[in-house]
């Protein structure tokens, strides 16, 4: 936004309804202007002409009746004069009708190989942005409740679910199991586990060249289990290069492995941005060129995800996932990426934002991150805080998160118009 314009609100506009928007300007003086309204992707004939403006106590209101979904530059001149400018975005009632949300469905904590408690994961989870997470440590299904019991009785606007990063034995793929009413690490030493493989196994079809069959058997398990228990799973980080010990391969599983978890997509969604580092690039690249070509063949669930170990170092807050619902509740969550309408984000350091996903939900995306987030991140970063004050044992902090509850609905209400 220029910074001559302070504000225009609202910023997201209904396809086909005349908006009232308020423009709020600096350093102009009161007086007319013209208004030059430009579609960004579409033209439009009835917007051809300038309209007069007039700029009151530093305020202007304009109506707009936008006849396509896309993004619409304002500007305002002087005797031909460019002067500032502003951007609203116009969307069908499908879309106006849903929320963003900002996530993170894989962290860890000190309870596996991250440095903090899962309490502080919790807070600083919300003081960056998000809506909702998990905390999901290696094997490890208690630092999650962890992470929601420290803050029992406390009103909160993030909403913390239960997780873990699932390891199955002798099987290297790694699967999170986001939102799961109960652990499936804690079940691989049971009958039900042992005896579900060994049937998995002896009915699979001829699978892909490389792929063991008992691994993807266990995965296939693991993936069922985690529907079973109202969680959601996500095959996690395919080209992640890892030469383990037992490995046969640089990368942590096969190409067979992967290939033929592409095939039958037995996972709910695809970790496309997974949590690597600078020197790590190409995983991710990766990653997004396999989505791009396995979506060609149907409908591909995917998030973007840090896998931070820290929240004070690299990856803690370079990838996320935005999705759009109706609610930020764990079944609205997971219905909107199941949905397929969720994108995944890359915000590394020093560098502009990349989205990937459905074209028509990135483009919104985009002007989300520049126009909607920054206000919303921080009105979060003040909840990040005072939960942070909670765990630190400040009991006033419980009655001023209580205060605030409500604050990043009210801005996506006023970024709306609803």
């Amino acid at each position: 936004m220029n910074s001559k314009i302070l504000s225009v609100l609202p910023g997201v506009l209904l396809c086909g309804r005349t908006t009232e928007i308020e423009l709020k300007v600096n350093d102009l003086p009161d007086g007319e202007y013209l208004l030059r309204i430009f579609p960004v992707s579409y033209p439009s004939g009835k917007y051809a002409e300038p309209k007069p403006v007039n700029i009151v106590d530093g305020k202007a209101m304009i109506n707009i009746e936008p006849d396509r979904e896309q993004e619409y530059r304002l500007v305002l001149y002087k005797d031909r004069d460019w002067l500032a400018d502003c951007f609203v975005y116009a969307v069908k009632e499908d879309l106006y009708e849903l929320n963003p949300y900002k996530g993170d469905f894989h962290m860890h904590s000190n309870q596996s190989d991250g440095k903090e408690p899962p309490a502080e994961v919790a807070a600083q989870g919300r003081a960056i942005g998000f809506d909702i997470m998990a905390v999901t440590d290696h094997g490890l299904y208690n630092p999650s409740l962890e992470a929601i019991a420290a803050y029992e009785g406390v009103k909160l606007d993030i909403k913390l679910c239960p997780g873990e990063e699932v390891h199955p034995p002798k099987n290297p793929v790694h699967i999170i199991n986001f939102g799961g009413r109960a652990s499936v690490n804690a079940l691989f030493d049971t009958q039900e586990y042992k005896q579900g493989v060994t049937e998995i196994q002896a009915n699979l079809p001829p699978l892909k060249d490389g792929c063991d069959p008992y691994e993807y058997a266990s995965s296939l398990w693991v993936f069922n289990k985690i529907r079973e228990l109202g969680g959601m799973s996500i095959f996690c980080h395919p080209y992640w290069r890892f030469p383990y010990y037992e490995a046969a391969q640089d990368y942590y599983i096969s190409e067979g492995l992967t290939s033929q978890m592409f095939e039958d997509r037995p996972f709910d969604a695809y970790e496309v941005l997974g949590g690597y580092s600078l020197a790590e690039q190409d995983s991710n690249t990766l990653q997004t060129a396999r989505y791009s070509e396995e979506r060609q063949r149907g409908p591909l669930p995917i998030v973007g995800v840090s896998d931070a170990h820290g929240c004070c170092n690299e990856l803690f807050g370079w990838y996320f996932t935005i999705v759009f619902s109706k609610e930020c509740t764990l079944e609205g969550i997971k219905e909107g990426i199941c949905a397929l309408r969720s994108i995944a984000v890359e915000k590394l350091p020093g560098r502009e934002a990349r989205a990937y996903g459905p074209f028509r939900l990135v483009q919104f995306a985009l002007f989300l991150l520049r126009e909607y987030f920054p206000t919303h991140d921080a009105l979060c970063a003040q909840e990040g805080q005072l939960m942070k004050d909670w765990i630190n044992s400040d009991k006033t902090a419980g009655d001023k998160l209580a205060g605030l509850s409500g604050q990043t609905d009210a801005w996506i209400k006023k970024f709306y118009g609803r």
